[in-house]
């Protein structure tokens, strides 16, 4: 019994190692439910509304940063907080809840947001997705909105317009005058057989 008495203890440190190691790692890496999953994604409130208050835990995490800033201090005691609201989407957000729009009635709204701004300015926007969409968003010598997020037009947190499945559309521009609009379709790739185009 004696010869194994020294294997067992290696084992029974190695596992109380192991599993302090693992808890550790743990801790560090779960997420924090005040911080949004994307977190790279800019969010906006729009124009009209009130800025909405801190999210609760804020002030816990403020404290504790404070007391990462003193290491004399105490530590402070702070209890768990129910999870922060949901932060306001964009204005016809890509990360908004999907409407119940359907996917090609979207696609014409596109167009017909493009043809607004083209009898407005007297040609169409040109330009990359993210251009087009500056100027469909009020970023044209007029500060004109032609974007309706009513009507299941999104830009997504790129700056970029996006289709029914949340993919950049693809504008081709045919002449001063005529664009070609893409979307992905379900499928979510371009150029494959569920694209939905219109011109």
């Amino acid at each position: 019994m004696k010869r194994w008495l020294p294997a067992i203890l290696l084992i029974c440190v190695l596992a109380v190692v192991a599993w302090y190691l693992a808890s550790r790692s743990n801790n560090q890496s779960a997420p924090n439910p005040n911080i949004p999953v994307d977190s790279n994604t800019p969010v906006a409130t729009p124009h009209n509304s009130r800025p909405a208050a801190a999210p609760a835990g804020k002030q816990e995490a403020t404290t504790a940063a404070n007391d990462q800033s003193n290491p004399g201090a105490s530590p402070a005691v702070t209890t768990p907080s129910a999870p922060a609201k949901p932060l306001p989407y964009i204005v016809g957000s890509a990360d908004a809840p999907p409407t119940n729009i359907e996917p090609q009635i979207v696609l014409e709204n596109m167009r017909r947001a493009i043809i607004n701004y083209g009898s407005t300015f007297s040609g169409n926007p040109v330009g990359n997705n993210s251009e087009i969409a500056a100027a469909l968003n009020g970023e044209n010598p007029k500060q004109i909105k032609f974007i309706d997020p009513e009507k299941g037009l999104r830009i997504n947190g790129k700056g970029e317009l996006v289709d029914s499945w949340g993919t950049p559309f693809f504008f081709h521009q045919l002449s001063a005058t005529d664009t070609e609009v893409r979307s992905a379709g379900p499928d979510k790739i371009m150029w494959t057989a569920d694209d939905l185009v219109i011109k």
